[in-house]
């Protein structure tokens, strides 16, 4: 599988997801990335400057978390 790479325009989403607290699977599912790509994103090490969404977009999938 092809790591693809995470956009600034994912970002927002990524952190509001986790901060409603999805799994890391389902976040890295719906943009087909790896899991290790939305810890890079929480740990900082992409894109620490970008703040989260205010929601999450009408097709993400929802969770019993959220």
């Amino acid at each position: 599988m092809h790591d693809r790479k995470v956009t600034p325009d994912m970002v927002p989403v990524i952190k509001l997801a986790r901060d409603l607290g999805i799994n890391y699977a389902l976040i890295a599912s719906y943009y087909q990335i790896n899991q290790g790509r939305i810890a890079d994103v929480m740990k900082g090490r992409l894109f620490p400057d970008i703040s989260p969404a205010i929601e999450l977009p009408a097709d993400f999938p929802m969770t019993a978390a959220a």
